[in-house]
């Protein structure tokens, strides 16, 4: 996961770039959270990528921390282990954070 301030607008686009290893075969990735209501509807397809990683980019505003997981092929939650931190989730899981204070 990768993050670059805007400096032009008070947001942070955030690249999400799972690894082939942490998706673990599956093919459809989506990024879903705080910033979507968890709404696979809403949330971020990620586009496979020649190395077998998932990538996508995300603009979210600034000086917030946000809860976040991958949903893979419709039925695996996963963490992104580059995750800014790791919260306890009501489902007896954790979620990842991106934080988007500078």
């Amino acid at each position: 996961m990768k993050k670059q301030f805007v400096k032009s607008k008070p947001v942070v686009k955030v690249t999400f770039n799972p690894a082939a290893d942490v998706i673990n075969g599956g093919s459809e990735v989506i990024v879903l959270g705080d910033f979507n209501n968890w709404n696979p509807e809403l949330g971020l397809n990620l586009k496979k990528q020649k190395d077998g990683s998932f990538k996508g980019i995300l603009e979210l505003e600034t000086g917030n921390e946000f809860q976040f997981k991958y949903l893979v092929d419709g039925t695996n939650w996963i963490n992104d282990t580059e995750a800014d931190a790791f919260v306890a989730s009501p489902y007896g899981e954790a979620n990842g954070v991106v934080s988007t204070i500078a």
